[in-house]
């Protein structure tokens, strides 16, 4: 199931989106479908996908996607977890070895807006970077869970725009990250989340950013060096991580702080982010 958020004629709605940049089954149409977000909808567990599916067997009416504005398909949810350093081919371009632990900093939940959304430049960087990156929802409350048992605590999984303030992320700030990551719509999602059941091997896809047509980063998520199960392990021990928390899994290489001589985002510059059998951000 490929479920959005979309805002209609003001009113914020979960759907169903029909295939890739299809068009979208408005589960507020059925009478049992209550749930007003995709957080709230997360925290009803098995009753909510229930509800989701009678709403589909229903026969629920479908929305002509270029008559809605589609939002991130979570909005406001209690986390957003960043993984640094994750691709071994974005290692080797850096010179740098790869981590036995993962590299963990986040996300304001302010930073996330939709996936056709402009990014707000702030005037206070000249450095503004692109980064493609696979991420994955939880789907119930998680504590110390076992890799063995961690993909049952993931919903599914959808695209991600890691916008970075290179200058400040790695020059400005003492060296912290969180400013440099975490500036006004940093966050692009969407659009679809899609369940684990419509991914069967999430270490298997294609990724790809282009700025303004040409492609900048190509690779696949079977460079990752902790994949999700280890990810849902390790902050599982450090953090209760709860429904609708949003982890990003990393990048590939072809940024443009590493690129010789290095490049960088200006203003009017469109940005797609895509990922296999996910979709398509464009910013």
């Amino acid at each position: 199931m490929r479920f959005v958020q979309f805002e209609d004629k003001g009113q914020t709605k979960i759907g169903l989106e029909t295939e890739i940049d299809g068009n979208i089954l408005d589960l507020s149409k059925n009478v049992g479908f209550n749930y007003k977000n995709m957080v709230e909808f997360l925290y009803g567990g098995d009753k909510s996908l229930e509800a989701a599916i009678r709403a589909v067997k229903s026969g629920v009416p479908s929305v002509e996607r270029s008559q809605v504005r589609l939002l991130a398909p979570v909005t406001h949810p209690d986390k957003v977890i960043c993984i640094g350093m994750n691709y071994r081919d974005h290692c080797e371009e850096q010179g740098a070895p790869l981590p036995i632990e993962p590299v963990i900093f986040n996300k304001f939940p302010s930073t996330i807006v939709g996936p056709y959304d402009n990014i707000l430049y702030p005037d206070v960087t000249q450095e503004l970077d692109w980064e493609v990156e696979l991420a994955f929802v939880i789907g119930k409350k998680t504590r110390n869970v076992t890799k063995a048992a961690a993909m049952q605590h993931v919903f599914g999984y959808t695209v991600a725009h890691d916008v970075s303030a290179r200058d400040w992320q790695m020059k400005r700030n003492g060296g912290q990250w969180l400013i440099g990551k975490t500036m006004d719509s940093f966050c692009p999602l969407g659009p679809a989340l899609v369940t684990c059941n419509d991914i069967k091997d999430p270490h298997n896809l294609a990724v790809k950013c282009r700025v303004n047509g040409v492609t900048k980063q190509d690779s696949t998520t079977g460079e990752l060096v902790h994949k999700t199960e280890a990810l849902v392990e390790f902050l599982s021990k450090l953090v209760t991580l709860l429904p609708g928390d949003v982890i990003l899994t990393g990048t590939p290489p072809g940024v443009g702080c590493f690129r010789k001589p290095p490049e960088y985002l200006k203003k009017g510059d469109i940005v797609e982010c895509e990922i296999e059998k996910i979709g398509r951000a464009h910013v």
